[in-house]
């Protein structure tokens, strides 16, 4: 009732600090993990370039791997949530217990099924005789990590649901700063190279996966894991694939877009290409992550003011939310076309590398100061229950307007083609997505306004 008051009552910045800044926070964590993989990969002496396009190669692999984790994840936390509100701990316990055999189950196919086809997976996914061995050590280690990887993400998203969200955003804080400091260890002191990366992004991993078991079996969780509940219930294991599927369907679908773009880029630029995108994309998350951090804060705060007819509250909430995101974007841009060496740099030194990924970071995040109110947009349909609309813009730039512009483009001006499919994609989405949401809030107004008539005729 106290956090139903806040939501309704306290002032919508203060909210939003208190909602957004764990969750950017622990967002930005777990980004790090695959960014802080690539920038030391990509400075291994001599063969930088070519691991760090090998790993760009595995990025679908690893979308395969957070797909069934966010189905999973995704879908038990939303269920916890629910019943908990309604005070029936015992049958939020239940969708804990069946979440942790899922995992299992899930983990333990991904790990055959990729160990099995990893070889003409990767060759399907763009990878070359040069390349495909650093991605082939790769993913090795990490498809034998998979149990603990999808633990350590899946059963986080539960410790939020158990109201502490503070303790998730550590346990990703652990992962990564064990990560951080594994990584230049294993790869340089050990010599060990890529397998190194994958090593430490496994250790860190399973640091976290001790973590989080020991606060469901031992912590101060309001909900236990036990043994009792790892029985599957048909209903609980639909009741939790039912809410998991949207966001594991849009992780598949990002899936077919890596594959795609890995592909067009081998073909119009060679090798060098793929690790060209992989730094473009690195750079271009450390700017967006703290957007889908201020959606995760700014999504209760919408979704309770909508449901009380608050609408001044909504619009004031949306607002802030792309403002904030818009400066966050803003400065990103500014950064990306003033020092573009500065940052490609951290990844690799290679002349050649660096001068396709200046090209590409500069042309294809040229339209990300529009992403920022696009990406704000979305989640305000997701909040207030237009689940289709929501993904219909999600997938909006990533499915419907990228593949076909990475598939065209190309054709009639190459490499820079797929560069700017990027930027197109982004300003015809804000667009779309524009004109959408102005006849939402026109709509909401509208309501607003005979509201208040009838406030005042009473």
């Amino acid at each position: 009732m106290e956090n139903e008051n806040k939501l309704g009552k306290e002032k919508i910045s203060k909210l939003l600090l208190a909602f957004s800044v764990p969750a950017i926070i622990g967002m930005l964590v777990n980004t790090l993990y695959n960014i802080i993989d690539r920038m030391y990969i990509g400075n291994i002496p001599e063969v930088g370039k070519l691991a760090i396009t090998g790993v760009g190669i595995t990025m679908p692999l690893m979308t395969i791997i957070l797909a069934f984790g966010m189905l999973v994840g995704v879908g038990t936390a939303a269920r916890i949530s629910l019943f908990l509100g309604k005070h029936k701990e015992e049958v939020a316990e239940k969708h804990l217990g069946n979440a942790f055999v899922l995992i299992i189950i899930f983990s333990i196919l991904i790990t055959i099924m990729g160990l099995i086809f990893m070889e003409p997976l990767l060759k399907a996914f763009g990878a070359s005789a040069d390349t495909e061995i650093y991605a082939r050590q790769y993913m090795q280690i990490i498809f034998m990590g998979t149990i603990v990887s999808m633990l350590s993400f899946g059963l986080n998203h539960s410790i939020r649901s158990d109201g502490s969200p503070k303790i998730a955003m550590f346990s990703m804080l652990i992962g990564a700063i064990t990560n951080i400091i594994l990584d230049p260890i294993l790869i340089f002191g050990f010599g060990l190279g890529v397998r190194g990366a994958a090593i430490a992004t496994v250790i860190s991993q399973i640091v976290t996966t001790v973590w989080i078991m020991s606060y469901f079996l031992k912590g101060k969780s309001t909900i236990k894991l036990k043994k009792k509940n790892l029985k599957l219930e048909k209903w609980i294991v639909l009741s939790i694939f039912s809410i998991g599927i949207s966001p594991c369907s849009m992780q598949l679908a990002a899936c077919v877009v890596q594959v795609i773009a890995n592909n067009s880029l081998k073909y119009h630029g060679g090798d060098l290409a793929i690790g060209a995108m992989t730094i473009v994309q690195s750079i271009g998350m450390i700017f967006l992550t703290p957007i889908f951090g201020l959606n995760q804060g700014s999504q209760p705060i919408i979704g309770y003011n909508y449901g009380a007819k608050q609408y001044n509250r909504v619009k004031q909430t949306v607002l802030y939310g792309v403002i904030v995101a818009t400066i966050i974007v803003t400065i990103g841009w500014l950064v990306v076309q003033i020092a573009p060496e500065l940052l490609i740099r951290i990844f690799n030194n290679d002349p050649e590398l660096l001068e396709i990924a200046k090209t590409g970071l500069k042309i294809y995040l040229a339209a990300i100061p529009v992403i920022g109110f696009q990406i704000i947009s979305s989640n305000f349909f997701q909040s207030i229950g237009k689940a289709k609309i929501s993904m219909f813009l999600s997938l909006l730039r990533q499915v419907i307007l990228l593949i076909p512009l990475m598939l065209i483009l190309p054709n009639f001006i190459g490499l820079n083609g797929i560069w700017i499919a990027g930027a197109l994609a982004d300003v015809l989405s804000a667009i779309i997505t524009g004109i959408l949401f102005y006849s939402n809030m026109k709509k909401m107004n509208n309501e607003n306004r005979v509201e208040e008539r009838e406030v005042a005729l009473a």
